[in-house]
């Protein structure tokens, strides 16, 4: 029966792949899967679907819902006050077309840093980098790899202190902090930042060797932003709410609790940072306060989506748990040569990629495996932080397949095709991190 049952979550999973790639909504989609899995282990279809499936949505719901608000209501604020994009011209205008990857990756890195949804940055770069590549006369068709390069990676997973939620889902397994693992961090930096940005520099260089020139997007209207007399300083209220945010996620707890010896829990600490990163740009923007109730309004309504694509992923995970065939992936897992680390990456890296979320995959992983690594984790006297560290940075892995929303969006923004774009995307977001994350786990577990 647990063979039939393993078949059945290998079966559940591909399914869910192959119709998420095929634009299918995760929605309707992940219940269904659930249900292929739950049939083939022989568990009943109703209590799959509203006891385990359900407790699991929800439970992630109940857990990770203010995150999820808060942080769409910032980014959408930071948008459409024009905080976000005066940043992004400023930091342009310091780095220059000469530059021209890094004058795309260094905003991108410094907003998703900051807080902001790596779908906000998309729309706001693009045109940026847009400006910037036809000025470096570069192909259009490698903007997409430096966006996704900015946006999709490092500061969603291997920078320190990042308010993105896949630093952040760890907290609540391994009891750590958003500065988890800082050694892991300065390490999978370089191996996968360097790599990274020397592949995009080459990836210029040979389209110049090769004679490729800047060809207009028909589709792209560029729009003239002077027209908001925003004013000197506004660069300012793109820079400030994320410096703030940053601070109050990492320092702010740890000043209360030594000054006042009140302790704040990741989850606490990410809600005050949100309100107060949201406040200081209503606050630097207050010349604008017609446009703050639609601002928060469409952060609100593209936070409901955002969290229940997540959440249908857990209650699939939720539900593969319950079957028999989870036992023997269970034990294949713990049983992997090498380290906990290098079981738990390797756990993440493939359901993050089955998935198509790094946020979503991670979660099934943790939710089924976390407990059993942390229990194993203090017999051996490992540092739960380098677990964090590594689900983290597993997660930001194999979750940008073809079939990832995000690629899916960028790839619509930009107008160009997977087969124009996507294999950039693909080495910078996916097999630099892959190899970066397992190479990372493997070494940790040997030598640390």
């Amino acid at each position: 029966m647990e063979l039939v049952s393993l078949f059945g979550i290998i079966i559940g999973l591909v399914l869910l792949m192959y119709l998420a790639f095929k634009g299918c909504n995760i929605i309707w989609l992940a219940p269904v899967c659930a249900m292929v899995v739950a049939v083939m282990g022989g568990y009943s279809l109703l209590d799959a679907y509203l006891g385990d499936y359900m407790a699991g949505m929800s439970g992630y719901v109940l857990s990770w819902f203010p995150a999820f608000f808060l942080g769409a209501v910032y980014g959408k604020v930071m948008d459409m006050t024009g905080s976000a994009r005066s940043l992004a011209d400023w930091l342009v205008r310091l780095i220059g077309s000469r530059f021209a990857v890094a004058a795309v990756v260094v905003p991108c890195l410094l907003m998703t840093y900051g807080g902001i949804s790596l779908f906000v940055v998309v729309f706001v770069i693009y045109p940026m980098g847009y400006a910037i590549y036809r000025a470096a006369d570069l192909p259009r068709t490698l903007l997409p790899g430096a966006i996704a390069f900015g946006a999709f990676g490092l500061t969603m997973t291997a920078i320190p202190g990042t308010p993105q939620i896949q630093n952040l889902i760890p907290t609540e397994y391994y009891g750590t902090t958003a500065m988890a693992g800082l050694p892991m961090s300065i390490a999978a930096i370089i191996i996968v930042g360097v790599p990274g940005y020397a592949y995009l520099e080459w990836r210029v260089h040979q389209a110049r060797a090769k004679g490729l020139h800047f060809v207009a997007d028909p589709k792209h209207k560029e729009i003239d932003h002077s027209e908001k007399e925003l004013p000197s300083w506004h660069w300012l209220s793109g820079l400030l709410p994320l410096v703030v945010v940053v601070l109050m996620l990492n320092l702010f707890p740890k000043v209360l609790e030594d000054s006042a010896g009140i302790a704040l829990t990741p989850s606490q600490a990410i809600v005050i940072a949100l309100i107060c990163g949201i406040l200081v740009c209503l606050l630097m923007n207050a010349s604008q306060f017609k446009i703050f109730i639609s601002a928060i309004n469409e952060g609100a309504v593209g936070s409901m989506s955002a969290i229940m694509n997540t959440a249908c992923a857990v209650g699939f995970g939720s539900v593969v748990k319950v079957v028999p065939g989870f036992g023997l992936l269970t034990r294949a897992a713990l049983n992997m040569p090498g380290s906990i680390l290098f079981s738990e990456a390797v756990a993440v890296n493939l359901l993050a990629g089955a998935t198509g979320s790094a946020s979503g995959g991670m979660s099934i992983a943790l939710e089924a495996l976390a407990p059993k690594y942390l229990e194993m984790a203090n017999t051996i006297g490992l540092n739960p932080e380098y677990l964090h560290r590594v689900a983290s940075l597993s997660s930001g892995g194999l979750d940008t397949l073809p079939h990832n929303g995000a690629v899916l969006t960028l790839l619509a923004v930009s107008n160009c095709t997977h087969k124009e774009s996507y294999w950039d995307v693909c080495v910078t977001t996916c097999i630099i991190p892959v190899v970066g994350s397992l190479l990372l786990a493997l070494v940790w577990g040997v030598f640390v």
